[in-house]
């Protein structure tokens, strides 16, 4: 369980980024965040794994207070939290496999890390993970041959290998084309239900907030204006939050593509095997 209380963010311009924030996650659901530039999305997401330390409030996960730990035991707590970022954070140089099994440095040695000798039911979890997202035989690929699409389901893989108690997602699709967007928040959605792993992701399309997240909260200025079910975001909801404008082409409930994420492009397929040096 998440528990956010009287967060509040002030960076050293004088700038209110959280005033006062608080909510919780008692369920394996998705909440999306939601709200115009600079209402202080991101810096929730980034205070709640201190990437961005708080000016007040705290912020506890399964019991413990995040806000109180040391540099040490905030390492140990972090390997609970998977981050999925909008700029994907991989390694270029290395593949898509090695990305993956970086989500298992936490709790891996530090020689059997250098060695890349991972566990063989890391390995396995990998496969399954890539397979899951439609990524099967991309494997030996290195991260900088990936579409954006593609780098963002490995992102989304890795994250996962950790395990995590909770996922913060920062705007997952703000690169990508519709179809592709639809499919990833198709796959982070399926898969945090079938792990019964609460999401908080920030983003900026509507339609798709509302769509695929179980509950929506609304910022503006740093405060929640808004905190629901996705199917209670109106006209008046959407004023509150963004301002004045005419919503009636933005309350939608986007389409579910039939089928299956996009699979390998032929000519990548025929050339990758499973004989990956991990």
């Amino acid at each position: 369980m998440l528990t956010i209380s009287g967060l509040s963010k002030v960076y050293p311009t004088g700038t209110h980024a959280l005033k006062n924030v608080s909510f919780t996650v008692k369920e394996p659901q998705v909440v999306t965040i939601i709200g115009p530039s600079g209402a202080g999305k991101s810096t929730l997401i980034r205070c709640i794994n201190r990437l961005v330390e708080p000016t007040a409030g705290t912020i506890t996960l399964d019991g413990i207070d995040i806000t109180a730990l040391n540099r040490r035991d905030l390492r140990k707590v972090r390997r609970r939290m998977g981050m999925i970022f909008q700029e994907y954070n991989l390694v270029e140089r290395l593949t898509v496999m090695e990305n993956l099994l970086s989500g298992r440095l936490g709790y891996v040695g530090f020689w059997r890390t250098y060695r890349r000798a991972f566990p063989a039911g890391d390995v396995a979890a990998a496969f399954t993970l890539l397979e899951r997202v439609g990524l099967s035989g991309y494997e030996s690929t290195r991260a900088d041959a990936l579409s954006g699409g593609e780098r963002q389901r490995v992102g989304i893989s890795r994250a996962l290998m950790q395990q995590p108690n909770l996922l913060l997602v920062d705007e997952p699709t703000a690169s990508l084309d519709p179809k592709t967007s639809r499919q990833i928040m198709r796959i982070l959605v399926e898969l945090a239900h079938e792990r019964g792993t609460p999401a908080l992701v920030n983003m900026h399309d509507v339609g798709l907030a509302q769509s695929f997240a179980d509950r929506i909260i609304g910022l503006r200025g740093g405060e929640i204006v808004f905190d629901g079910p996705a199917s209670h975001v109106t006209a008046d909801v959407l004023t509150e939050i963004y301002g004045e404008e005419d919503w009636s082409t933005t309350i939608r409930k986007v389409e579910d593509e039939k089928g299956t994420p996009d699979t390998p492009r032929p000519e990548r397929q025929d050339r990758l095997t499973r004989d990956t040096p991990v």
